[in-house]
């Protein structure tokens, strides 16, 4: 038999992932936030084209060894290279996809090339989310002066144009496969950090965090055990998208001559750079390597677009 007491409220309890959904019969299914997403993303095509794109990206680069017929710095048709010709695809044997100015195997190099562009977004975008965060956090946990502190530190970065700050950094830093990595990271920094500290604000008024405050709870415990939290969803979103963003930047960079390595080096943005005196006869070298990146891209902003619309309740497609 149920009791009534009188003067006890229902404690507010923290929206988080493990929370049911407001949606129609999520409460009776149990189904979390990014389980409800989730199923959500199962139905969308764009998604699902987004996520095969990235699976076929990240399955490439991790058996690069396996599938390359070469190394990434090989030149093994070093003998069928002439000074006014590059055998193009199909045209000698062993060399599906033909071979570059240097002798080495295109094919080889692309598949070597997805490694080195998984590995500079991955890193850049983790440095850049780690950045992003400690600031957010600062701005959008302390707030008052600390907040102002950060807040223009943020716009100060942002004032500089996004490829012309990397470019920056990577000039200064060397010309390095390491400096390019951190120089895109903090080129995402601002980005990440006003989202997570728009984030968190949001989350400061909602009834969990009165209800946690009512019962004596410290700021501390509020702010990293139920506000950080449930302030995450937007900067994961965020961080697919900016995979897409590091790859064609970890591109542009190579493209310009500060990433480094050797010429033969099997990276596209630097495919590219060494494919720009052979446009007119080799046109094939440039295409190659500019659609990997093209479609990869692709890849990222698909699912990454398709996971924000998932989680955001005011453009969830019935």
């Amino acid at each position: 038999m149920a009791v009534d007491t009188p003067g006890v409220e229902a404690v507010g309890v923290a929206p988080g992932p493990t929370q049911a959904t407001t949606e129609p019969g999520a409460e009776a299914r149990g189904t979390s936030v990014w389980g409800a997403a989730f199923q959500r993303l199962r139905r969308n095509p764009a998604a699902i084209a987004g996520a095969v794109i990235v699976a076929l990206f990240l399955l490439v680069a991790v058996l690069a060894p396996l599938l390359a017929p070469y190394g990434g710095t090989e030149t093994p048709g070093m003998r069928e290279i002439r000074p006014t010709s590059v055998p193009g695809p199909g045209e000698v044997a062993g060399y599906p996809l033909g071979l570059d100015r240097f002798g080495g195997d295109v094919l080889s190099k692309l598949l070597w090339g997805a490694q080195a562009s998984l590995l500079i977004g991955v890193v850049s975008t983790a440095l850049g989310l780690a950045g992003g965060m400690i600031l957010g956090l600062l701005a959008g946990g302390f707030g008052g002066w600390v907040d102002s502190v950060v807040m223009r530190l943020v716009d100060i970065l942002l004032s500089v144009p996004h490829l012309l700050l990397a470019v920056s950094i990577a000039a200064i830093l060397g010309q390095t496969p390491s400096a390019v990595m951190i120089a895109i990271g903090v080129a995402q920094v601002p980005v990440f950090a006003r989202l997570l500290r728009s984030s968190m604000l949001s989350q400061k008024g909602s009834d969990y965090v009165l209800a946690a405050q009512t019962l004596g709870l410290s700021r501390r415990t509020i702010t990293m055990s139920h506000i950080l939290p449930n302030s995450l969803g937007p900067v994961i979103v965020q961080a697919t998208l900016t995979l897409a963003t590091a790859v064609i930047d970890a591109a542009a960079l190579s493209f310009l001559g500060l990433g480094g390595g050797r010429p033969e080096t099997a990276e596209w943005g630097r495919m590219l750079t060494y494919a720009q005196a052979e446009l007119g006869i080799n046109p094939w070298l440039a295409f190659l390597p500019g659609l990997c990146i093209a479609v990869t891209a692709l890849g990222f902003t698909l699912l990454g677009e398709s996971l924000r619309e998932a989680l955001d309740p005011t453009s969830r497609r019935r």
